[in-house]
């Protein structure tokens, strides 16, 4: 059996891991650095770095930062903003990342996954989408949750994995930061439509959330941010936690 990954997301903002509520509301948190270093002692299975104003600020992303992040741990690195060219691909995983997570560009040019598929593999392609419920209709949003983008979420994730993304990172704005669960609605939506890893993300606020979430088939990881950075749930207790559930994960 497959064992069920837990992993913490870095939110950065100039130099600075961040945090806010359904994308907005975005308060300070921690250096991205001691954090990540934190993790890789805490037990987390890997760790998602995303900069998160890199696409809409129009710049590439910080590159030192990442180095320093990468140099830390020793759990897979997914790493994601400002990435619309394989350039971009290329610099980020020199930089030490494991995995490349494309949001923005691949929205702008969908190629961009295919391209990235066939030079690194499709295990290194992350497609990470930002959703949120319009007139009761899954729409993808871009720019960090800023811009509808008018596209039907899920046949966005059908055409991704399509083009060769081996992974899909899940982002509900409705659950973001709220802490009353994951969007099983919307992850079992997108379940039912491919068979690639799903990482879920945006909502988790107490251990059940996670068994609850790992009841549901397709469904791979569970990424969370703030429960993690502010110390509410310990990822060893979450561990131990799940394996008496009946979840099998990585002690």
């Amino acid at each position: 059996m497959i064992t069920k990954r837990i992993i913490p997301c870095l939110d950065v903002r100039n130099g600075r891991v961040v945090k806010g509520i359904n994308f907005e509301g975005i308060q300070d948190v921690a250096d991205p650095v001691e954090m990540a270093r934190f993790y890789n002692e805490s037990g987390a299975d890997e760790l998602v770095f995303y900069d998160i104003t890199a696409s809409v600020e129009e710049r590439a992303l910080f590159s030192d930062i990442l180095v320093n992040v990468a140099s830390q741990i020793f759990i897979p690195l997914t790493v994601g903003g400002g990435i619309n060219t394989l350039d971009d691909f290329d610099r980020v995983l020199k930089c030490g990342a494991d995995k490349v997570s494309v949001n923005s560009g691949a929205i702008r040019n969908p190629d961009l996954i295919e391209q990235g598929a066939k030079k690194y593999g499709d295990q290194c392609v992350v497609l990470s989408m930002d959703i949120k419920r319009v007139d009761g209709v899954f729409k993808l949003f871009s720019k960090g949750g800023r811009e509808n983008t008018g596209i039907d979420a899920l046949q966005w994730a059908v055409d991704g994995v399509e083009r060769g993304a081996g992974e899909l990172v899940v982002n509900s704005i409705d659950t973001d930061g709220v802490k009353n669960g994951f969007d099983l609605e919307l992850l079992d939506e997108i379940a039912a439509r491919v068979s690639v890893p799903i990482i879920a993300s945006g909502g988790a606020g107490k251990m059940e959330d996670f068994s609850q979430l790992f009841q549901h088939p397709g469904i791979d990881a569970g990424l969370a941010a703030s429960i993690f950075h502010f110390k509410e749930i310990d990822i060893r207790d979450l561990k131990q936690y799940l394996r008496k559930e009946g979840v099998e994960v990585r002690l």
